[in-house]
């Protein structure tokens, strides 16, 4: 099933402006990321095509396959779950890790930007929802993991992220929005928190609404997953 990439990103970035009007201010800049899990790179240049400068990716194997032949002028995000041991194959071609979780893996991260000599733009991932099966730090965790990245030189804390838990987008996103606008009216050694990072296909205009200045779309651009996996056979 053929997926209309032009026509897909004209409603979602209507719905983003629409958005826009209703709740926020106007010189707000909410950016539109394309999350690549499973698109062939063809497709995702695309997109890239039709003004997409910003991709998010969720596996690392897959993103080194597909890395050589992405669009150069898209920055890209790693988005997905994060495995210590494998920081060392991002860290010198992605410009921000969306999903740390724990000083653990901000160690780590630290560690391999300083061998690249990078500093890497970090957000924090919170488990709004309280899910088992979800990574990402409490709530009443979050503030001590700020504290505690603060001695690290080569990362930067930037915001937060988040993924509701279903059926449940508009009061997680309210409360993201509390949490992030706590800790931006406090200081930090280690943190501007500039960017919160929620909203994806079935839920970005709730997220702008709520104060998201990036919505992480993948369905919504190109087409439910398993058409996505036929298009590969």
């Amino acid at each position: 099933m053929d997926f209309d990439i032009s026509e897909n990103l004209k409603k979602i970035r209507f719905d983003i402006e629409e958005a826009k009007a209703k709740y926020r201010k106007r010189d707000d800049i909410v950016r539109l990321m394309a999350v690549t899990k499973t698109v062939p790179y063809q497709r995702v240049n695309l997109a890239a095509g039709e003004g997409i400068d910003l991709l998010g990716e969720n596996r690392v194997q897959e993103y080194l396959e597909k890395r050589e032949f992405y669009d150069k002028n898209a920055e890209v995000h790693f988005i997905g779950h994060l495995q210590s041991n494998k920081v060392k194959y991002i860290i010198d071609s992605v410009t921000m890790i969306h999903s740390v979780d724990s000083l653990k893996l901000a160690a780590e991260i630290d560690r391999q930007a300083a061998k690249a000599g990078v500093v890497m733009n970090v957000l924090l991932e919170v488990n709004i929802g309280g899910e088992y099966t979800k990574s990402g730090v409490s709530p009443d965790g979050l503030r001590e993991l700020v504290y505690g990245t603060g001695d690290l030189k080569n990362i930067k804390v930037k915001g937060l992220m988040t993924i509701p838990p279903p059926g449940k987008s508009e009061e997680s996103f309210y409360k993201m929005n509390g949490l992030f606008n706590d800790l931006r009216s406090e200081h930090f050694e280690n943190a501007d928190m500039e960017i919160l990072s929620m909203g994806m296909s079935a839920d970005y205009a709730l997220a702008v609404k709520y104060g998201s200045n990036i919505v992480r779309i993948g369905s919504g651009i190109f087409g439910a997953r398993k058409y996505r996996e036929e298009e590969k056979k």
